[in-house]
């Protein structure tokens, strides 16, 4: 029998996960809610009309009030005169002053009468104004109640990425500010921009105009997963002048996100080469496109933009002073456009082959008393890191450029885990973590037979919640070097604007949440607040892929019993499951799942979620023999 102080812990545990469940479905989770008891069921909300103000208190803060102006016009068609004061009592009020000094933070408290976003810094009110989007209807014919809130917030790392790799397929600049909307929404800072590859140079070079002229090019793509089973002999490419660079990164200025460009040495280079040969060891000798080459690239032969995935051994000349030339005068224009302190020259899978056939290179290597060809890596990565510190910039590059030894002033970002990372931080470099077996956004994130095609993988919302980018193996001091974490969209699978929608939703959240918020993570309070965040995405016009809804099928069977418990779970909150046991396709008049049952003949299990009257994932089959 239970205890009366037994008894009163459950009862407060219940208040507490009532409370809880009782707050805002906001994400990335803020650090501090406060909700009245009544709020919900208060008459006393604010209510945004038409009359309603959005004031700056501070001129610096016009941009934040426009882009809220803007968002409650496109999303509820609300227009209003941009009024400088408001109406007593119907006023958003906008200011800067808060009691955190971290850049970022905010406070959010929303009466009856007014709405009140202050910020450390602008970028602190903008976040606010981002929560506070994410307490309004996703309904454009509702009525923009917001309940009584207070909301203390500030972020955890300074450093919140997302990657888009537009190389291996390219996507307009309309695209690219949708996507920088999605990293706003998601109080994420930092858009890492992979300019270039081996697939397609993307950026105007006005100096050298080859290299869109024809790098920007390939004659064709192979069809299916590597290697292939065909080329579609189609001219594909595309880039971006750098009007539409500076436009771009004008829009994510405005909404506090800084781009990262990536321009790549001196490996996954043969987008460069193809337009300038003499960046090769070996001008002379024609690409391989490995099995399947378009037509056009077999007849024409020489360098040729890659037309399959992979890594290749055409890679600049790290002996060829010409080289070093050329990749100075696209960093000057490239430094000229980005405002970035960190400038990204990947620096990963990097073949030797060539530099190890090359006489320049192996009389580089003899001239500079070199060991061998990855100390050559090193001398070219911290030649160019001179040049870029000359600029007033930072170096940052892929885990690689650790070999051979490190640059003195780099970045590095770790993918392949969190060696490099740690490795890095322990020499007194900032990193950025960015491990592919949490982070890369391109790994199937269901089961692959109900998923497109991905370059492989498995990499479920739950596990990108699970990440902790801080290895426990760090001092208190080597891990103030993790400035923060990002997540990549490799795009070799990913050939439209709506499948890199998917790809990154919902997973951005929950990246977004573990760059956020300081505390301990909550799987279920998150699966219940991006049960809410699926249909603001349906609201912002994104393609959400579903997969956590995914019926998974679990079957005991007992042969001497001649029975089989079938049990169903998903990666979603609350799910509501239905059944059919004949093959046919469940829908919400089939049999609710309530609880694991017994089948005691060889049936076709059938199961599906559903949200709201209709069907959310796949209906996922499990053949049962008895």
């Amino acid at each position: 029998m239970k205890s009366a102080f037994q008894v009163f812990l459950v009862l407060v545990q219940l208040a507490v996960a009532q409370i809880a469940f009782a707050q805002p479905a906001i994400l990335p989770k803020p650090g501090k809610i406060t909700v009245p008891v009544s709020a919900g069921a208060s008459p006393d909300g604010f209510v945004i009309t038409p009359q309603t103000a959005v004031v700056a208190a501070d001129r610096s803060l016009q941009s934040e009030a426009d882009f809220l102006n803007s968002y409650l016009q496109k999303q509820y068609s609300l227009q209003r005169p941009r009024l400088k004061k408001g109406k007593q009592g119907n006023t958003i009020l906008l200011s800067l002053g808060n009691a955190s000094t971290v850049s970022g933070a905010y406070t959010l408290e929303a009466g009856a009468r007014e709405i009140k976003i202050s910020g450390t810094d602008a970028a602190g009110v903008f976040y606010g104004i981002q929560t506070l989007i994410q307490l309004l209807p996703t309904d454009s014919s509702s009525t923009l109640k917001v309940a009584p809130i207070f909301v203390q917030d500030e972020p955890r790392f300074q450093y919140r990425g997302m990657m888009l790799d537009v190389s291996r397929h390219f996507f307009p600049a309309e695209f690219v500010k949708k996507y920088i909307d999605l990293l706003a929404f998601h109080k994420m800072n930092r858009l890492h921009w992979h300019l270039t590859d081996d697939q397609g140079w993307r950026i105007e070079i006005k100096k050298y105009p080859q290299l869109t002229a024809v790098g920007g090019w390939r004659n064709g793509t192979i069809i299916g997963n590597y290697p292939g089973s065909g080329n579609t002999n189609q001219r594909y490419g595309g880039f971006y002048t750098q009007a539409e660079v500076k436009d771009i990164i004008e829009y994510a200025a405005k909404r506090h996100i800084t781009i990262v460009p990536e321009i790549e040495m001196p490996g996954h280079a043969s987008a460069a080469i193809a337009a300038f040969p003499s960046l090769s060891c070996f001008p002379e000798e024609a690409s391989f496109i490995n099995k399947y080459p378009s037509d056009l690239s077999k007849s024409k032969g020489g360098k040729q933009v890659q037309e399959t995935w992979g890594v290749h051994n055409d890679v600049y000349c790290a002996g060829n002073e010409a080289v070093f030339g050329m990749m100075e005068d696209v960093l000057t224009e490239v430094i000229n456009l980005f405002p970035s302190s960190y400038i990204h020259i990947g620096g990963d899978e990097c073949p030797k082959e060539n530099w190890k056939k090359c006489p320049r290179c192996q009389q580089r290597i003899k001239d500079l008393k070199l060991k061998d060809e990855h100390e050559l890596q090193s001398y070219f990565v911290q030649r160019i890191e001179k040049f870029i510190n000359s600029k007033g910039r930072v170096l940052i590059g892929w885990d690689e450029i650790l070999e051979g030894g490190l640059a003195p002033n780099a970045a590095v970002m770790s993918w392949r885990g969190e060696a490099g990372g740690i490795e890095a931080a322990k020499q007194r470099h900032d990193v950025i973590m960015t491990p592919n077996s949490y982070v890369y956004f391109d790994h199937f994130q269901g089961k692959p037979a109900l998923e497109p095609m991905a370059i492989g993988g498995y990499l479920t919302l739950q596990k990108v919640y699970s990440y902790e980018p801080i290895p426990a193996v760090l001092t208190a001091e080597e891990a103030k070097h993790i400035k923060g974490v990002q997540a990549n969209v490799w795009t070799e699978y990913i050939a439209s604007t709506d499948k890199v929608e998917y790809m990154s939703l919902p997973r951005m959240a929950a990246i977004a949440e573990v760059a956020w918020t300081t505390g301990p993570k909550d799987w279920n309070d998150f699966s219940r607040r991006i049960d809410v965040q699926q249909d603001r995405y349906l609201f912002w016009n994104y393609t959400a892929a579903q997969s956590a809804y995914n019926v998974k099928q679990s079957v005991q069977i007992d042969s001497d019993a001649g029975r089989a418990t079938v049990s169903f779970t998903t990666d979603s909150f609350e799910p509501e499951i239905h059944y059919t046991l004949d093959g046919s396709e469940p829908g919400v008049q089939s049999t609710l799942y309530k609880k694991p049952f017994d089948v005691r003949r060889s049936v076709t299990v059938k199961a599906a979620c559903f949200k709201n009257g209709k069907q959310v994932g796949k209906t996922t089959l499990q053949q049962i023999v008895l």
